[in-house]
């Protein structure tokens, strides 16, 4: 009977928490991991009537985005800087340091190609994100970029 008990009261703990994830403002996680990394006041945010929002802010030589496409579990948050335009020099040679870059040192994000620019992005799904995560891949995104635009740009830009 007591391990029943138990048993129960760790369930009722497990739904406790589960409540408490489900009630994350990722808004105002998101709004306080960009008050923290911000430079010179550069946060700018818009927001649309379906729940949308759209942050960018400055992060060293680098502009991050944020993107929440709503509040459910189903909708996400990407998070993207640019790091060089395309087309660029030597483009093989780029893609394949990307891919390596890819494999050895980006965590959670990635480097990709969107409308002709090189970027370092993360998307992720709101279901079960935790506010340090949030600041995770908010972080994570914007150092990647910081530290890697300008040699980028130094060794492959402009064609």
């Amino acid at each position: 009977m007591a391990a029943y008990q138990e048993s129960l009261t760790n369930n009722e703990l497990v739904n406790e928490l589960i409540a408490e994830t489900t009630s994350i403002n990722h808004v105002e996680v998101i709004e306080n991991v960009i008050d923290s990394l911000e430079q010179d006041d550069s946060a700018m945010v818009s927001h649309s009537p379906d729940g949308a929002y759209l942050w960018k802010f400055k992060y060293g030589s680098v502009e991050v985005f944020v993107q929440l496409t709503g509040p459910s579990d189903e909708d996400t948050i990407t998070v993207w800087s640019v790091v060089l335009q395309l087309p660029a020099k030597d483009e093989p040679r780029l893609l394949r340091h990307l891919l390596e870059l890819n494999s050895s040192s980006t965590f959670e994000a990635r480097f990709g190609i969107i409308e002709n620019q090189v970027v370092v992005i993360s998307i992720r799904t709101l279901a079960e994100l935790s506010p340090g995560e949030v600041s995770r891949l908010i972080t994570i995104v914007a150092t990647i970029a910081d530290d890697n635009d300008e040699a980028l740009q130094s060794e492959f830009g402009a064609a």
